[in-house]
């Protein structure tokens, strides 16, 4: 049997259920599920000839020391106060200067870092260091202890700047954010700087070695390295008519991704290259290695030199171009929805 209730109107309906802690999804389901997504991120870029000088000031603004980690965060300008590039990804350049220590601290949040400009600082992850140079990647997984430093400048330090990049907003979203500091400045040293790619980076492992962890366990990938098997690709004519010649870096002991929450990439694009236009689900952040070039993001048309950042929001349609030879490294939260079965590209 029906009970029909007499209802003043709709309004009054909707303030009567509102006081109840509920809210009619009639009103709000063409929002909640849109026939395509409706990202909130804008495309965006920093040109790194136009900020560098900012990121030098903050070193006469703060320590390191009493900063933790000297970061500007690149904010998106679709998500304001967020600190945030994308929904899930965080990103910022940090600068660390001749003599400085960052202390060591450890996140449930996965980092990586880009090195940018500089050499010679270094990072340790759980008892090793890696010395920094320009292009490396580097990794700090969930729940490890990690530092920075970077040599006096009597010992040839000098400043090094590098791209942060983290799944803070998305951890953050998962209510599952914790941290600690370590009660000295810097970590014990327990392994020799290289350790970690003499076990794993040579397409080999130890013979008892099982992997247990999703994250790699190498934490440094040079960019030496990186650049030399672009360049053998490119010289095979392995050209992608979207994506030029692109890899994905991996966990060699398992084949994923080096870290469960973050796509990386590194690509090489020709001169004279103009790619297709294609999108994807995941949103990523680009850092210009070499090279110059051109953007197409949606509406939006970025001319891009070395160093700079730019961000492609989810299923904005994207175009790459170089006018001269290039390299872009990048990330994204591609293995998160491939997880959850939410990645989509279109590349026709």
């Amino acid at each position: 049997m029906t009970v029909n209730h007499p209802v003043a109107s709709r309004a009054t309906y909707y303030e009567k259920i509102a006081r109840s802690g509920m809210a009619p999804l009639w009103e709000s389901l063409h929002t909640l599920v849109p026939k395509t997504p409706q990202p909130k991120a804008l495309p965006a870029i920093w040109r790194y000839s136009q900020v560098r000088d900012l990121v030098m000031q903050a070193g006469a603004v703060i320590s390191a020391e009493e900063a933790v980690r000297r970061v500007l965060v690149l904010e998106n300008p679709g998500l304001p106060g967020k600190s945030s590039m994308t929904p899930n990804l965080y990103a910022g350049l940090q600068l660390i200067l001749p003599g400085e220590i960052a202390p060591s601290h450890r996140h449930t949040q996965s980092a990586l870092r880009f090195i940018v400009e500089g050499k010679g600082a270094w990072t340790a992850v759980n008892g090793e260091r890696t010395t920094m140079h320009p292009g490396d990647f580097i990794i700090t997984p969930s729940w490890t202890w990690h530092d920075h430093g970077n040599p006096s400048i009597e010992d040839g330090g000098e400043p090094v700047v590098w791209l942060d990049g983290l799944d803070i907003p998305l951890v953050a979203q998962m209510d599952a954010s914790f941290a600690e500091n370590y009660p000295e400045a810097t970590q014990p040293v327990a392994r020799p700087e290289g350790h970690s790619f003499a076990r794993f980076g040579h397409n080999m492992a130890p013979v008892r070695y099982c992997a247990s962890d999703s994250t790699s366990p190498i934490f440094s990938y040079p960019y030496e390295r990186t650049r030399e098997a672009l360049e053998t690709l490119r010289r095979g004519g392995e050209l992608d008519e979207w994506d030029g010649v692109k890899l994905r870096y991996v966990n060699p002991t398992t084949g994923s991704w080096p870290m469960p929450t973050i796509a990386t990439f590194m690509q090489y694009l020709p001169r004279g290259f103009e790619g297709r236009t294609y999108r994807s689900t995941d949103a990523t952040v680009y850092c210009v290695v070499e090279g110059t070039g051109c953007v197409k993001i949606d509406k939006d048309e970025f001319t891009f030199a070395p160093h700079d950042v730019f961000v492609v929001p989810s299923w904005v349609p994207v175009q790459l171009s170089a006018s001269t030879e290039s390299v872009l490294f990048s990330y994204s939260d591609r293995p998160v929805l491939d997880a959850l079965n939410l990645l989509r590209e279109d590349r026709s």
